[in-house]
Protein backbone atom coordinates (compact mmCIF):
# COMPACT_ATOMS: atom_id res chain seq x y z
CA UNK A 1 0.00 0.00 0.00
CA UNK A 2 1.41 3.41 -1.01
CA UNK A 3 2.12 6.12 1.52
CA UNK A 4 0.13 8.54 -0.62
CA UNK A 5 -3.10 6.91 0.31
CA UNK A 6 -5.20 8.40 3.07
CA UNK A 7 -4.61 5.34 5.22
CA UNK A 8 -0.86 5.71 4.92
CA UNK A 9 -0.96 9.39 5.76
CA UNK A 10 -2.93 8.63 8.91
CA UNK A 11 -0.48 5.97 9.96
CA UNK A 12 2.51 8.30 9.39
CA UNK A 13 0.82 11.03 11.35
CA UNK A 14 0.13 8.67 14.27
CA UNK A 15 3.76 7.47 14.23
CA UNK A 16 5.11 10.99 14.26
CA UNK A 17 2.95 12.18 17.25
CA UNK A 18 4.19 11.43 20.83
CA UNK A 19 2.46 8.59 22.70
CA UNK A 20 -0.37 9.62 25.07
CA UNK A 21 0.19 9.80 28.90
CA UNK A 22 -0.70 6.60 30.77
CA UNK A 23 -4.00 6.81 32.80
CA UNK A 24 -3.83 7.61 36.53
CA UNK A 25 -3.77 4.52 38.72
CA UNK A 26 -6.92 3.74 40.83
CA UNK A 27 -6.72 4.96 44.47
CA UNK A 28 -5.65 2.24 46.88
CA UNK A 29 -8.27 1.15 49.44
CA UNK A 30 -7.68 2.64 52.92
CA UNK A 31 -6.19 0.24 55.42
CA UNK A 32 -8.44 -0.68 58.51
CA UNK A 33 -7.15 -0.31 62.05
CA UNK A 34 -6.81 -3.31 64.33
CA UNK A 35 -9.86 -2.22 66.42
CA UNK A 36 -12.02 -2.03 63.28
CA UNK A 37 -10.65 -5.29 61.95
CA UNK A 38 -11.38 -7.30 65.15
CA UNK A 39 -14.47 -5.49 66.48
CA UNK A 40 -16.97 -7.81 64.80
CA UNK A 41 -15.23 -11.05 65.86
CA UNK A 42 -14.93 -9.79 69.43
CA UNK A 43 -18.62 -8.87 69.54
CA UNK A 44 -19.55 -12.29 68.20
CA UNK A 45 -17.34 -13.96 70.78
CA UNK A 46 -18.90 -11.93 73.59
CA UNK A 47 -22.40 -12.81 72.39
CA UNK A 48 -21.51 -16.46 72.18
CA UNK A 49 -20.00 -16.36 75.67
CA UNK A 50 -23.03 -14.62 77.13
CA UNK A 51 -25.34 -17.12 75.44
CA UNK A 52 -23.26 -19.97 76.80
CA UNK A 53 -23.30 -18.49 80.33
CA UNK A 54 -27.03 -17.85 80.16
CA UNK A 55 -27.71 -21.36 78.90
CA UNK A 56 -25.50 -22.86 81.59
CA UNK A 57 -27.17 -20.79 84.31
CA UNK A 58 -30.61 -21.75 83.04
CA UNK A 59 -29.58 -25.38 82.90
CA UNK A 60 -28.19 -25.37 86.44
CA UNK A 61 -31.31 -23.52 87.65
CA UNK A 62 -33.66 -25.94 85.94
CA UNK A 63 -31.81 -29.04 86.98
CA UNK A 64 -32.45 -28.98 90.72
CA UNK A 65 -31.48 -31.64 93.22
CA UNK A 66 -34.12 -33.85 94.73
CA UNK A 67 -36.01 -32.14 97.53
CA UNK A 68 -35.85 -28.66 95.94
CA UNK A 69 -38.86 -27.29 94.03
CA UNK A 70 -39.36 -24.04 92.20
CA UNK A 71 -42.18 -21.79 91.09
CA UNK A 72 -42.57 -18.45 89.36
CA UNK A 73 -44.15 -15.53 91.16
CA UNK A 74 -44.10 -11.82 91.94
CA UNK A 75 -43.14 -9.83 94.97
CA UNK A 76 -46.29 -8.64 96.73
CA UNK A 77 -47.10 -6.71 99.88
CA UNK A 78 -50.13 -5.98 102.01
CA UNK A 79 -51.98 -2.96 100.64
CA UNK A 80 -53.55 -0.34 102.91
CA UNK A 81 -56.22 2.06 101.69
CA UNK A 82 -55.92 5.46 103.34
CA UNK A 83 -59.53 6.67 103.47
CA UNK A 84 -61.63 9.33 105.17
CA UNK A 85 -63.70 8.38 108.21
CA UNK A 86 -66.23 11.19 107.72
CA UNK A 87 -67.42 12.92 104.55
CA UNK A 88 -65.72 16.12 103.55
CA UNK A 89 -63.61 17.99 101.02
CA UNK A 90 -60.01 16.96 100.40
CA UNK A 91 -57.87 20.00 101.13
CA UNK A 92 -54.29 18.91 100.47
CA UNK A 93 -52.14 15.88 99.62
CA UNK A 94 -48.62 16.03 101.02
CA UNK A 95 -47.02 13.02 99.30
CA UNK A 96 -46.41 11.79 95.78
CA UNK A 97 -46.66 8.37 94.23
CA UNK A 98 -43.71 6.06 95.04
CA UNK A 99 -42.76 8.18 98.08
CA UNK A 100 -41.57 6.26 101.13
CA UNK A 101 -43.46 7.23 104.29
CA UNK A 102 -42.84 6.57 107.98
CA UNK A 103 -45.41 5.70 110.65
CA UNK A 104 -47.36 8.76 111.76
CA UNK A 105 -46.34 10.85 108.77
CA UNK A 106 -49.11 13.17 107.52
CA UNK A 107 -50.25 12.06 104.06
CA UNK A 108 -53.28 14.26 103.36
CA UNK A 109 -55.49 16.84 105.09
CA UNK A 110 -59.25 17.26 104.85
CA UNK A 111 -61.08 20.58 105.07
CA UNK A 112 -62.23 21.06 108.70
CA UNK A 113 -64.02 24.43 108.54
CA UNK A 114 -67.44 22.83 109.06
CA UNK A 115 -66.14 20.67 111.86
CA UNK A 116 -64.59 23.65 113.61
CA UNK A 117 -67.91 25.53 113.39
CA UNK A 118 -69.71 22.52 114.87
CA UNK A 119 -67.18 22.35 117.66
CA UNK A 120 -67.67 26.02 118.53
CA UNK A 121 -71.42 25.43 118.61
CA UNK A 122 -70.98 22.47 120.94
CA UNK A 123 -68.73 24.53 123.22
CA UNK A 124 -71.42 27.21 123.41
CA UNK A 125 -74.03 24.58 124.25
CA UNK A 126 -71.83 23.26 127.02
CA UNK A 127 -71.44 26.72 128.51
CA UNK A 128 -75.19 27.22 128.31
CA UNK A 129 -75.72 23.92 130.12
CA UNK A 130 -73.30 24.95 132.85
CA UNK A 131 -75.21 28.19 133.39
CA UNK A 132 -78.45 26.22 133.58
CA UNK A 133 -76.90 23.89 136.15
CA UNK A 134 -75.80 26.82 138.32
CA UNK A 135 -79.27 28.36 138.13
CA UNK A 136 -80.98 25.05 138.97
CA UNK A 137 -78.70 24.55 141.94
CA UNK A 138 -79.63 28.02 143.22
CA UNK A 139 -83.29 27.11 142.94
CA UNK A 140 -82.62 23.88 144.84
CA UNK A 141 -81.00 25.85 147.65
CA UNK A 142 -83.92 28.27 147.70
CA UNK A 143 -86.49 25.47 147.84
CA UNK A 144 -84.59 23.72 150.58
CA UNK A 145 -84.61 26.93 152.64
CA UNK A 146 -88.33 27.29 152.09
CA UNK A 147 -88.85 23.73 153.20
CA UNK A 148 -86.88 24.37 156.38
CA UNK A 149 -89.11 27.36 157.11
CA UNK A 150 -92.21 25.30 156.47
CA UNK A 151 -90.93 22.56 158.76
CA UNK A 152 -90.48 25.19 161.48
CA UNK A 153 -94.03 26.40 160.92
CA UNK A 154 -95.28 22.83 161.27
CA UNK A 155 -93.46 22.53 164.60
CA UNK A 156 -94.99 25.83 165.70
CA UNK A 157 -98.47 24.76 164.69
CA UNK A 158 -98.08 21.44 166.47
CA UNK A 159 -97.08 23.27 169.65
CA UNK A 160 -100.16 25.43 169.31
CA UNK A 161 -102.32 22.34 168.80
CA UNK A 162 -100.87 20.78 171.95
CA UNK A 163 -101.68 23.89 173.99
CA UNK A 164 -105.17 24.19 172.60
CA UNK A 165 -105.92 20.50 173.16
CA UNK A 166 -104.74 20.73 176.79
CA UNK A 167 -106.96 23.76 177.27
CA UNK A 168 -109.87 21.85 175.74
CA UNK A 169 -109.36 18.97 178.15
CA UNK A 170 -109.47 21.32 181.12
CA UNK A 171 -112.54 23.03 179.77
CA UNK A 172 -114.31 19.71 179.37
CA UNK A 173 -113.52 18.72 182.97
CA UNK A 174 -114.65 22.08 184.30
CA UNK A 175 -117.77 21.99 182.17
CA UNK A 176 -118.84 18.84 184.00
CA UNK A 177 -118.83 20.71 187.33
CA UNK A 178 -120.39 23.82 185.83
CA UNK A 179 -117.39 26.11 186.30
CA UNK A 180 -117.07 26.68 182.49
CA UNK A 181 -119.94 27.69 180.32
CA UNK A 182 -120.95 25.70 177.34
CA UNK A 183 -119.98 28.60 175.08
CA UNK A 184 -116.44 28.60 176.40
CA UNK A 185 -116.24 24.86 175.83
CA UNK A 186 -117.41 25.29 172.27
CA UNK A 187 -114.83 28.01 171.70
CA UNK A 188 -112.04 25.76 172.98
CA UNK A 189 -113.15 22.94 170.70
CA UNK A 190 -113.16 25.29 167.69
CA UNK A 191 -109.72 26.54 168.61
CA UNK A 192 -108.43 22.97 168.75
CA UNK A 193 -109.83 22.15 165.33
CA UNK A 194 -108.38 25.34 163.88
CA UNK A 195 -104.96 24.53 165.33
CA UNK A 196 -105.06 21.05 163.81
CA UNK A 197 -105.96 22.59 160.44
CA UNK A 198 -103.00 24.96 160.59
CA UNK A 199 -100.72 22.00 161.25
CA UNK A 200 -102.09 20.23 158.18
CA UNK A 201 -101.60 23.38 156.13
CA UNK A 202 -98.01 23.72 157.33
CA UNK A 203 -97.34 20.06 156.52
CA UNK A 204 -98.77 20.64 153.02
CA UNK A 205 -96.32 23.51 152.60
CA UNK A 206 -93.51 21.16 153.56
CA UNK A 207 -94.71 18.64 150.97
CA UNK A 208 -94.87 21.40 148.34
CA UNK A 209 -91.34 22.38 149.26
CA UNK A 210 -90.22 18.78 148.78
CA UNK A 211 -91.81 18.73 145.34
CA UNK A 212 -90.18 22.03 144.44
CA UNK A 213 -86.80 20.72 145.59
CA UNK A 214 -87.23 17.58 143.49
CA UNK A 215 -88.14 19.68 140.45
CA UNK A 216 -85.12 21.93 140.99
CA UNK A 217 -82.84 18.90 141.33
CA UNK A 218 -84.29 17.50 138.12
CA UNK A 219 -83.30 20.73 136.42
CA UNK A 220 -79.79 20.23 137.76
CA UNK A 221 -79.69 16.70 136.37
CA UNK A 222 -81.04 17.94 133.05
CA UNK A 223 -78.38 20.62 132.92
CA UNK A 224 -75.67 18.10 133.78
CA UNK A 225 -76.93 15.79 131.04
CA UNK A 226 -76.87 18.67 128.56
CA UNK A 227 -73.33 19.48 129.64
CA UNK A 228 -72.27 15.84 129.25
CA UNK A 229 -73.89 15.69 125.82
CA UNK A 230 -72.15 18.89 124.74
CA UNK A 231 -68.83 17.58 126.06
CA UNK A 232 -69.32 14.31 124.18
CA UNK A 233 -70.14 16.26 121.02
CA UNK A 234 -66.96 18.30 121.47
CA UNK A 235 -64.93 15.12 121.93
CA UNK A 236 -66.52 13.54 118.84
CA UNK A 237 -65.88 16.63 116.72
CA UNK A 238 -62.33 16.84 118.04
CA UNK A 239 -61.83 13.21 117.01
CA UNK A 240 -63.24 14.00 113.56
CA UNK A 241 -60.86 16.95 113.26
CA UNK A 242 -57.97 14.69 114.23
CA UNK A 243 -59.12 12.07 111.72
CA UNK A 244 -59.24 14.76 109.06
CA UNK A 245 -55.44 14.63 109.16
CA UNK A 246 -54.68 11.35 107.39
CA UNK A 247 -51.50 9.74 108.69
CA UNK A 248 -49.53 6.67 107.69
CA UNK A 249 -50.34 3.78 110.04
CA UNK A 250 -46.97 2.15 109.36
CA UNK A 251 -43.91 2.40 107.15
CA UNK A 252 -44.66 1.90 103.49
CA UNK A 253 -44.62 3.28 100.00
CA UNK A 254 -47.32 5.28 98.25
CA UNK A 255 -48.51 3.09 95.40
CA UNK A 256 -51.03 5.40 93.78
CA UNK A 257 -53.15 8.45 94.58
CA UNK A 258 -56.87 8.11 94.01
CA UNK A 259 -58.39 11.49 94.94
CA UNK A 260 -57.19 15.01 94.30
CA UNK A 261 -57.45 18.21 96.34
CA UNK A 262 -60.86 19.84 96.05
CA UNK A 263 -62.82 16.62 95.61
CA UNK A 264 -65.70 15.93 97.99
CA UNK A 265 -65.45 12.43 99.43
CA UNK A 266 -68.04 10.35 101.22
CA UNK A 267 -67.35 8.61 104.47
CA UNK A 268 -64.81 5.89 103.77
CA UNK A 269 -63.74 7.52 100.50
CA UNK A 270 -60.26 6.38 99.46
CA UNK A 271 -57.56 9.02 99.09
CA UNK A 272 -54.46 6.96 98.35
CA UNK A 273 -53.12 3.43 98.47
CA UNK A 274 -50.14 2.42 100.57
CA UNK A 275 -48.12 -0.80 100.45
CA UNK A 276 -46.90 -2.11 103.79
CA UNK A 277 -43.20 -2.78 103.23
CA UNK A 278 -42.94 -4.65 106.53
CA UNK A 279 -45.21 -7.42 105.20
CA UNK A 280 -43.72 -8.52 101.86
CA UNK A 281 -44.04 -11.96 100.31
CA UNK A 282 -43.99 -13.87 97.04
CA UNK A 283 -46.89 -16.01 95.86
CA UNK A 284 -46.13 -18.98 93.62
CA UNK A 285 -47.73 -22.31 92.73
CA UNK A 286 -46.61 -25.91 93.12
CA UNK A 287 -48.14 -29.13 91.77
CA UNK A 288 -49.85 -31.66 94.00
CA UNK A 289 -46.85 -33.92 94.49
CA UNK A 290 -44.63 -31.08 95.69
CA UNK A 291 -47.27 -29.13 97.62
CA UNK A 292 -48.18 -32.26 99.54
CA UNK A 293 -44.62 -32.57 100.89
CA UNK A 294 -44.32 -28.89 101.78
CA UNK A 295 -44.42 -27.84 105.43
CA UNK A 296 -45.14 -24.44 106.94
CA UNK A 297 -41.92 -22.69 107.83
CA UNK A 298 -39.93 -24.46 105.13
CA UNK A 299 -37.00 -22.35 103.87
CA UNK A 300 -37.32 -20.55 100.56
CA UNK A 301 -34.81 -18.80 98.32
CA UNK A 302 -36.11 -16.02 96.06
CA UNK A 303 -34.22 -14.83 92.98
CA UNK A 304 -35.62 -11.78 91.22
CA UNK A 305 -35.33 -11.32 87.47
CA UNK A 306 -34.18 -7.74 87.97
CA UNK A 307 -31.34 -8.71 90.33
CA UNK A 308 -30.31 -12.34 89.73
CA UNK A 309 -27.06 -11.82 91.63
CA UNK A 310 -28.96 -11.59 94.93
CA UNK A 311 -30.69 -14.46 96.71
CA UNK A 312 -33.41 -13.43 99.20
CA UNK A 313 -34.19 -15.81 102.07
CA UNK A 314 -37.81 -16.42 103.04
CA UNK A 315 -40.09 -18.97 104.73
CA UNK A 316 -43.30 -20.68 103.71
CA UNK A 317 -46.11 -18.93 105.60
CA UNK A 318 -49.14 -20.29 103.75
CA UNK A 319 -50.11 -23.33 101.69
CA UNK A 320 -53.59 -23.35 100.17
CA UNK A 321 -55.84 -26.23 101.13
CA UNK A 322 -57.77 -25.92 97.86
CA UNK A 323 -56.22 -26.22 94.42
CA UNK A 324 -56.26 -23.07 92.32
CA UNK A 325 -56.01 -24.79 88.92
CA UNK A 326 -58.46 -27.67 88.68
CA UNK A 327 -59.33 -29.62 85.51
CA UNK A 328 -62.99 -29.96 84.64
CA UNK A 329 -62.95 -33.65 85.65
CA UNK A 330 -60.50 -35.08 88.13
CA UNK A 331 -60.79 -38.81 87.73
CA UNK A 332 -57.35 -40.20 87.01
CA UNK A 333 -54.13 -39.96 88.97
CA UNK A 334 -52.47 -38.15 86.05
CA UNK A 335 -55.10 -35.42 86.13
CA UNK A 336 -54.81 -35.08 89.89
CA UNK A 337 -51.10 -34.35 89.47
CA UNK A 338 -52.05 -31.28 87.41
CA UNK A 339 -53.66 -29.58 90.39
CA UNK A 340 -51.68 -26.49 91.45
CA UNK A 341 -51.67 -25.15 95.00
CA UNK A 342 -50.89 -21.58 96.00
CA UNK A 343 -47.92 -21.07 98.30
CA UNK A 344 -46.83 -17.87 100.00
CA UNK A 345 -43.20 -17.23 100.95
CA UNK A 346 -42.84 -14.56 103.63
CA UNK A 347 -39.70 -12.43 103.71
CA UNK A 348 -38.47 -11.87 107.31
CA UNK A 349 -39.50 -8.45 108.69
CA UNK A 350 -36.05 -7.84 110.17
CA UNK A 351 -34.50 -8.27 106.73
CA UNK A 352 -37.06 -5.89 105.25
CA UNK A 353 -36.25 -3.27 107.88
CA UNK A 354 -32.60 -3.36 106.87
CA UNK A 355 -33.35 -2.80 103.18
CA UNK A 356 -36.74 -1.10 103.39
CA UNK A 357 -35.71 1.77 101.15
CA UNK A 358 -35.01 -0.70 98.32
CA UNK A 359 -38.07 -2.90 98.69
CA UNK A 360 -40.32 -2.80 95.61
CA UNK A 361 -43.40 -4.81 94.80
CA UNK A 362 -44.45 -6.30 91.48
CA UNK A 363 -41.00 -7.61 90.57
CA UNK A 364 -41.16 -11.09 88.99
CA UNK A 365 -38.83 -13.85 90.04
CA UNK A 366 -38.42 -17.48 90.98
CA UNK A 367 -38.98 -19.03 94.39
CA UNK A 368 -36.96 -22.13 95.28
CA UNK A 369 -38.37 -24.08 98.21
CA UNK A 370 -36.90 -27.00 100.12
CA UNK A 371 -39.58 -29.68 100.37
CA UNK A 372 -37.15 -32.16 101.93
CA UNK A 373 -35.43 -30.99 105.11
CA UNK A 374 -32.36 -33.06 104.25
CA UNK A 375 -31.92 -31.54 100.78
CA UNK A 376 -28.87 -29.35 100.13
CA UNK A 377 -29.20 -26.00 98.39
CA UNK A 378 -27.44 -25.71 95.02
CA UNK A 379 -24.38 -23.51 94.94
CA UNK A 380 -26.05 -20.78 92.90
CA UNK A 381 -28.65 -20.34 95.67
CA UNK A 382 -26.00 -19.87 98.36
CA UNK A 383 -24.04 -17.27 96.42
CA UNK A 384 -25.16 -13.69 97.00
CA UNK A 385 -27.49 -14.57 99.88
CA UNK A 386 -28.87 -11.32 101.31
CA UNK A 387 -28.22 -10.96 105.04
Amino acid sequence: MSDDTPEGAAALSAAASPPPDPPDPAPAPPTRSLRQRYAAPIAVAIAIGFAAWYGWSRYTADVLPDGIARGNGRIEAVEIDIATRTPGRLKEILVNESDFVNPGQVLAVMDTDQLEANRRQAVAQRERARVAIASARSVVAQREAERAANVAVVAQRKAQVSAVENRLLRSEELAKTGFVSKQALDDDRAAAQSARATVAAAQAQVAASDAAIAAAKAQVVDGESAEAAATAAIDAITADVADATLKAPRAGRVQYIIARPGEVLAGGGRVLNLVDLSDVYMTFFLPTAQAGRLALGAPVRIVLDAAPQYVIPAKVSFVADVAQFTPKTVETEEERQKLMFRVKAQIPPELLRKHIERVKTGLPGVAYVRIDEHAVWPAFLDTGLVQ
